[in-house]
């Protein structure tokens, strides 16, 4: 996620939040009172506390005296890009979901995502992307193109927070922690 900051009357600034150490995604968290999970969730709502905060700590790499209260910038100068790679995984998501359905063709997915550059800190690097994925989504029929990549997602690894294990045994692993 790219927080874009345009002080007034100033040319635009990004700050790429993926950049942070965790040591700083921390100190944000406390500062806005906030959990680094619902810090995420509001770059991605816009929130002005959560743009402010990320944006404070990467300008603090270069001014390590800026306090949280003296960086106070207008509502109307933050505002949060999705990155390229953000950007590619939306687009993808949508012709595999979009293509999912018999009747759908590979224009009508692309015609559906013609707002994403407005989100996107590239919007040139959007909308190319999008158009070689309706072009290659053509070019291997309709079919094709959202099997291989349902294929690809039913075979990458996902993440659960239940446990894997229904007993809990001491690890005997030379790295566990000592109890």
């Amino acid at each position: 996620m790219i927080i874009a900051y345009t002080p007034q009357g100033g040319e635009p600034e990004h700050y790429d939040a993926r950049t942070l150490l965790a040591s700083e995604a921390s100190i944000i968290a406390r500062t806005i009172d906030l959990k680094w999970p619902q810090v995420k969730e509001g770059l991605a709502d816009d929130d002005l506390d959560s743009m402010r905060g990320v944006v404070w700590v990467l300008k603090k790499r270069h001014a390590p005296t800026l306090r949280f209260g003296d960086f106070d910038p207008g509502v109307d100068e933050l505002t949060t890009r999705y990155d390229k790679r953000e950007i590619e995984d939306w687009v993808d998501n949508g012709f595999v979901i979009g293509l999912a359905d018999p009747v759908v063709t590979p224009e009508q997915v692309a015609l559906a995502l013609r707002k994403a550059p407005e989100s996107a800190a590239d919007p040139e690097h959007a909308r190319a992307y999008i158009e070689k994925c309706r072009a290659e989504a053509e070019a291997g029929g309709k079919d094709s193109a959202p099997a291989e990549e349902t294929a690809d997602l039913a075979a990458a690894p996902t993440t659960s927070s239940a446990p894997t294990s229904s007993t809990s045994e001491l690890s005997t692993s030379d790295s566990s922690p000592a109890s």
